[in-house]
């Protein structure tokens, strides 16, 4: 791309301007001896074409959007056409009162929905159980039944909305149950468009919600592509998640290697089930984090990309262009949120959702400025809604695809990024692929030495957070934060208590028979599960008759 003649003339002027530089920085020193990346990659002080190189290939390197390697984006027109899903992620208390903020948000021009589920729900535990107590309804809705879903969903047309589940360990269930809404609603499940998180081994590393051992929860994702790729076929089956990974400490590196060696594991689990690639890998998609170092991020989205269209097509020899076509969704930074100065938290906000959308995502959803201290409040909620809506309409950064490539510094940092997330990649293979390195507690240990070097650079001052470490006010106690009443989890109890007095118990337990001898064979269970839930069979007996067959996961320790 650049020619070899004037790149050595260029290192000439180089010397030069160094020169100028040395001179300058005696009167001027610079801030600081070293500077890096936010996630502490090196950084140099100016890139040139000498740093792209001259053997970089634009068609092999880049390409053009919607066709391999995909960096510069999976549709050929990208915002152009339509703009990324504002799909904002919601959900606490009761069913009905999701319902209601879920109501407002489209109302307000949210484009999908995306449920948040309270700790039970994702743990596969009844509200009325005694583990429940204390938690139900508090991060996100309580669901036990399709009589909780029924409610969530009423009045919001399934054939109309994408939805987005974030649930794991029990999403066979909570699908289930989404299906068998939209059957009450007389629509069909080949109509219906949504994600369900579905990826069990981010859980595993860093983020906590997991119930059954590695074999079986990869056994139940891997019916999940089956079944959908039937039955549901405009469904995203599972949204494999660097967004937990980036939240418990990883670096922007980290992030992409371990959630494209989890996406790499769940392709082999799939290929070794008996799955045609091309059959299922068009309907996996990703889930990244939005962090404040814009170029970074940007950079880090782009190599992505990149890294998985060679992975798909070299690895595992996809064909369909679509199975090589990283998707994904993008949430900004929970973990940079601070309590302290909360209204410097839009601005983070803003600088995230540039980053995803300058990166290409798919969906975005942006979090609100009081989120370090509570649940978000509506007008907090809309607010960052209001971010995504700027920056698609007024900024400009939507009406051409891939503004800053060409970059010496952008080009030359998605190059590092993707060289260096493939060097963990290929320790991950040595020892033995995505599961092993987890059971090994490899990944956990990469991630929380990344967080401890993050954290101490915050404590000794070497990393400025604003208002946090330098530029302090004295605040007053915050008001008006949303709390989520006690009384939900009584609610509940009533609820299920009332739900199995009603129900034609004999045929919940027939369901549940089934299921149980379903797990003990090798059926897909995906059948079995949605027959239960048609039943009104709770969560907690469905993933009970799990537990009872396959165990439960016991994590690594760590010395």
């Amino acid at each position: 791309m650049f020619d070899k003649e004037k790149l050595g003339m260029m290192k000439d002027s180089q010397k030069k301007y160094d020169e100028k530089v040395a001179k300058a920085t005696e009167r001027f020193p610079e801030r600081k001896e070293e500077f890096e990346t936010g996630s502490g990659l090196d950084l140099k002080r100016l890139y040139t074409p000498n740093d792209v190189g001259a053997d970089f290939d634009y068609e092999k390197e880049l390409g053009f959007p919607g066709a391999f390697p995909y960096t510069r984006g999976v549709q050929p027109t990208m915002y152009r056409s339509r703009f990324w899903t504002m799909r904002m992620y919601a959900g606490f208390a009761t069913a009905k009162e999701s319902n209601e903020r879920y109501k407002y948000l489209i109302e307000q021009g949210s484009m999908g929905l995306s449920v948040a589920f309270d700790l039970p729900t994702q743990m596969g535990y009844d509200s009325d159980d005694v583990i429940s107590e204390g938690e139900v309804g508090k991060v996100g809705v309580a669901i036990d039944s399709l009589a909780d879903m029924e409610i969530l969903f009423d009045g919001i047309p399934l054939d109309k909305v994408s939805t987005s589940m974030t649930i794991n360990a029990p999403a066979s269930v909570l699908l289930a149950m989404y299906i068998a809404v939209a059957e009450k609603q007389g629509v069909s499940s080949d109509k219906l468009r949504g994600t369900i998180q579905n990826d069990i081994l981010k859980e595993y590393v860093a983020r906590g919600t997991y119930i059954f051992p590695t074999k079986p929860s990869m056994r139940l994702i891997t019916n999940i592509f089956e079944y959908c790729s039937k039955e549901v076929p405009k469904w995203n089956t599972i949204s494999i998640s660097g967004y937990h990974i980036r939240e418990a400490g990883s670096t922007a590196v980290q992030e992409v290697a371990f959630t494209l060696a989890n996406g790499i594991a769940y392709v082999q689990a799939a290929i070794d089930a008996g799955l045609n690639v091309d059959d299922f890998a068009p309907r996996l998609s990703f889930f990244f984090n939005a962090h404040n170092d814009l170029l970074e991020e940007v950079s880090k989205y782009r190599a992505a990309r990149k890294l998985w269209a060679k992975i798909m097509k070299e690895r595992f020899g996809a064909t369909n262009p679509k199975s090589m076509a990283l998707k994904f969704h993008t949430q900004t930074g929970g973990s940079t949120l601070t309590a302290q100065q909360t209204e410097n938290n839009i601005v983070r906000v803003a600088i995230q959702t540039l980053a995803a959308v300058l990166g290409g995502t798919q969906s975005l959803h942006t979090n609100s400025k009081d989120e370090a201290l509570a649940l978000p409040t509506e007008e907090s909620v809309r607010t960052a809604l209001r971010t995504q809506q700027i920056v698609a309409h007024e900024s400009g950064a939507a009406d051409t695809i891939d503004p800053l490539a060409g970059s010496f510094y952008i080009e030359t940092m998605t190059k590092k990024i993707e060289d260096e997330a493939m060097k963990l990649i290929s320790k991950i293979d040595d020892l033995g692929g995505s599961p092993s390195a987890i059971d090994k507690g490899y990944m956990q240990q990469e991630i929380m030495d990344a967080a401890y070097k993050y954290q101490r650079e915050i404590e000794e001052n070497q990393r400025v957070i604003v208002g946090v470490n330098k530029f302090q006010v004295k605040e007053e106690s915050p008001k008006g934060l949303l709390r989520v009443d006690p009384s939900v989890g009584e609610g509940q109890k009533k609820k299920l208590a009332e739900l199995r007095a009603n129900r034609d118990n004999d045929k919940v337990k027939a369901a549940l028979d089934k299921l149980r001898t379903g797990c003990e064979g090798d059926a897909n269970l995906m059948p079995l599960i949605l027959d239960a839930v048609r039943e009104y069979a709770t969560l907690g007996e469905i993933c009970n008759v799990m537990r009872d067959v396959f165990g439960e996961y016991q994590q690594s320790v760590m010395i």
